[in-house]
């Protein structure tokens, strides 16, 4: 059975996470419902401390609140001693709202608003990651409004391709974020900014693709920003002080996934980047990295309601399809619908019985909506309680109201206790900000 990290069947054969049964769960707070395992992100992040500060000592990893982010959400992440990347006024406002300190915020975005920029000086961000001329250009309007020069990185585009999906994606030549290193458009941003009085140009930026499975194309991506630090260095005299090659590390979807442990993956990095900067004697980095799917990712596992069950006869010798329905779908799930993305699952009131069964999951929306094309489980019927697992990244950050529905709750799990941490939206919630076609 796929069971990941405090997930265990208990004495009445259900799944239980972070001590907490999951058909009582579904009983207090309803369906679909995002569970997530509490102890097991920050597990994560410490792992994650641990494996690079023993190997590298000075380096600073930044949780990406891209994956998953709510109020608790960068409460626990500063809790575990993380700064935090941001990537739109909502997820800085969400940071604030939580009593993050914003000298520990970082503000990504190929595409910020002069609104967002002026935010993020007003409120003191610690770095903006700067992606375009055109943003070097807001930049310059609102940065001198305060009393000391900005600092910020410049994410560059390495011309890698890490083999993953297509629209995740995002560190090669033909890519919308960063400036191209090959074509010098990275260098003369720089030195654009060093010659900007109201910045602080303080290192590089880069990041390859999501959902990696191992470190090929991070070793590549450090060749080629070492490349652009030493030009930096020869042409302009200015040593670059920091270094972010992003996250992008995967996880588990499936029992045959196999991504690097985080030792193996630390490890891979920091050598690249010692035999890298020896080479071009250049002195060590801050080494920054934004992990986000692999600190979230495996901590979340989605349950909902069964309700149809429909068998379809195919030509042979295909023979039958089970498709079987759920209360969700796409609209707290799209990643199968844009991602192709794989998952696995369970009965939970049924976790102690064989996994027989052959389904299709099939959402509840008005497309053809299939969450899970094939996956072995118990006998399904009406009622029963099915968890899909490793659904923290992205899912939520996702979610929708298609075909009206309310997005779904999000509780946090653990030592037996449950906690709202996000409450369910209701249809009133749905209509909250319509307006009538006549009169106020």
């Amino acid at each position: 059975m796929f069971l990941l990290g405090t997930q265990r069947v208990n004495k009445r054969g259900h799944l239980e996470v972070g001590g907490c049964d999951a058909v009582d769960l579904v009983a207090e707070f309803g369906t679909p419902l995002y569970v997530v395992d509490e102890a097991t992100v920050r597990t994560n992040c410490r792992a994650y401390r641990a494996a690079f500060e023993e190997r590298y000592p000075n380096v600073r990893v930044e949780y990406a609140a891209k994956a998953f982010l709510c109020v608790a959400m960068a409460q626990l992440i500063q809790e575990e001693g993380l700064h935090l990347d941001v990537a739109s006024a909502g997820e800085l406002h969400t940071a604030l709202r939580a009593g993050f300190p914003a000298a520990e915020l970082v503000l990504h975005g190929n595409n910020k608003s002069l609104e967002e920029l002026r935010l993020a000086i007003e409120v003191g961000v610690g770095r903006i990651v700067v992606d375009s001329f055109h943003e070097l250009a807001l930049l310059d309007q609102v940065a001198p409004l305060q009393r000391r020069p900005q600092d910020v990185l410049l994410r560059v585009a390495p011309g890698v391709d890490p083999h993953t999906h297509r629209r995740i994606r995002t560190g090669q030549a033909d890519t919308k974020f960063g400036l191209n290193i090959q074509s010098g458009a990275a260098l003369d941003a720089v030195k654009q900014i060093i010659g900007t009085p109201s910045l602080i140009f303080t290192g590089l930026h880069c990041h390859i693709g999501s959902n990696l499975m191992d470190a090929t194309a991070h070793r590549a991506a450090i060749e080629a920003v070492l490349d652009l630090a030493a030009q930096v260095r020869d042409e302009t005299g200015l040593t670059v002080e920091e270094l972010n090659i992003g996250g992008g590390l995967g996880i588990r979807y499936t029992p045959d996934d196999a991504p690097p442990s985080l030792d193996d993956f630390a490890t891979s990095i920091v050598d690249s980047l010692n035999d890298g900067l020896a080479a071009r004697h250049l002195p060590q980095p801050l080494l920054l990295l934004e992990p986000g799917r692999s600190i979230i990712g495996e901590a979340g596992t989605t349950l909902y309601t069964v309700g149809s069950l429909k068998d379809v006869l195919l030509p042979e010798p295909e023979g039958v399809r089970h498709f079987v329905a759920i209360d969700g779908g796409m609209s707290d799930n799209p990643r199968p619908q844009l991602y192709d993305a794989v998952y696995s699952a369970l009965i939970a009131n049924k976790a102690a019985s064989p996994a027989t069964f052959t389904a299709r999951i099939a959402g509840k929306h008005c497309e053809t909506d299939t969450l899970i094309e094939q996956t072995r489980i118990q006998s399904p019927e009406p009622g029963d309680i099915l968890a899909v697992q490793s659904t923290g990244a992205y899912n939520y950050s996702m979610a929708s109201n298609y075909n009206r529905l309310p997005r779904p709750a999000v509780v946090f799990v653990r030592d037996g206790g449950a906690r709202l941490v996000v409450r369910r939206e209701t249809l009133d919630d749905l209509v909250s900000h319509d307006l009538p076609l006549h009169g106020n």
